[in-house]
């Protein structure tokens, strides 16, 4: 397990690599800065490039635990922080209201209703109260202006106050992982607060290892055969959305799955849904395989 002791960004490469997560140089540098540096860390790039995956591997090689926050349009403060379980309450003021009859004491009834028992942690405020986390705040660029203002506050000081409880300061700050896919960009003041690192689709022979290592009953022809035809795919122009390395370990999956040792024409027709999620591209690709696969 990877301890504070012992670690450097080749320690970390080295550690994320037993894990089947194959980064960059610059990628193990930054993950050992935001560590080193105690600061959130900003991880863009398109679809399927590792973001997440990241997150997960770095939750693995420490021991940590992963809480997860999935980010979308219309999220308020409280699904990320936290809520009053009003269930459990108004159960609790019938039963006290049983028991007490006449001599009930409004007054201290009021004061047991905010108990932590009654206290709903969500992702952030189960992160700021664990001794060893890694929050993962997926998708931030799916929230809005608001969300990214509340973030600023949590991420500038790892501490949140709730009115009826009080301050909750992480005694070990959690590790922080935010992701986007950039579909709008997020405000300076939130990037600021953060180390950024953009993930791109990896070179050939790089996503060849990584399906090599993930799948390692694919054959090396298979995954050869699968990185390139990807790799052709991505760098044509008109393709709506181009394929990640998770749609190419989801291609290599399924043709091994259904007994394909080569790619080839017909097990490429047979098996386009696990590359590309877009009618559009599935036909384009379709009449361009023989040449695809024939380059």
């Amino acid at each position: 397990m990877l301890t504070s002791a012992t670690m450097s960004p080749a320690a970390i490469a080295e550690a994320l690599r037993s894990t089947g997560y194959l980064p960059s140089e610059g990628l193990s540098t930054v993950v050992f800065l935001a560590t080193a540096m105690n600061r959130p860390l900003l991880l863009e790039g398109e679809p399927g490039t590792g973001k997440t995956s990241l997150a997960e591997a770095w939750a693995m090689i420490t021991g940590a635990e992963l809480i997860r926050l999935q980010c979308y349009e219309g999220i308020e403060a409280s699904q990320a922080l936290y809520d009053w379980d009003f269930a459990r309450q108004i159960l609790h003021i019938r039963a006290v209201e049983a028991v007490a009859g006449d001599d009930l004491d409004v007054r201290a009834l009021e004061e047991t209703l905010f108990h932590e028992r009654f206290l709903l942690e969500r992702p952030i405020l189960k992160a700021l109260r664990s001794s060893n986390a890694v929050l993962l705040i997926d998708e931030i660029d799916r929230a809005d202006d608001e969300f990214e203002a509340f973030l600023l506050e949590v991420l500038s000081t790892f501490a949140v106050t709730i009115p009826e409880y009080g301050e909750v300061r992480a005694a070990n700050p959690p590790m922080v992982v935010l992701t986007s896919n950039r579909t709008r960009e997020l405000h300076d003041a939130l990037k600021r607060r953060c180390l950024y690192h953009w993930i791109d689709h990896p070179q050939l022979a790089r996503e060849i290892e990584i399906i090599r290592t993930r799948l390692p009953d694919v054959s090396a022809q298979l995954a050869t055969q699968v990185a390139t035809a990807v790799h052709r795919i991505r760098t044509s122009d008109d393709i709506l959305k181009p394929p990640g390395v998770a749609e190419s370990l989801d291609w290599a999956r399924a043709l091994q799955r259904l007994g394909h040792e080569q790619l080839d024409v017909a097990a490429a027709a047979e098996t386009l849904g696990a590359v590309l999620k877009y009618r559009e591209d599935a036909e384009r690709v379709r009449r361009a395989l023989e040449a695809i696969l024939s380059r």
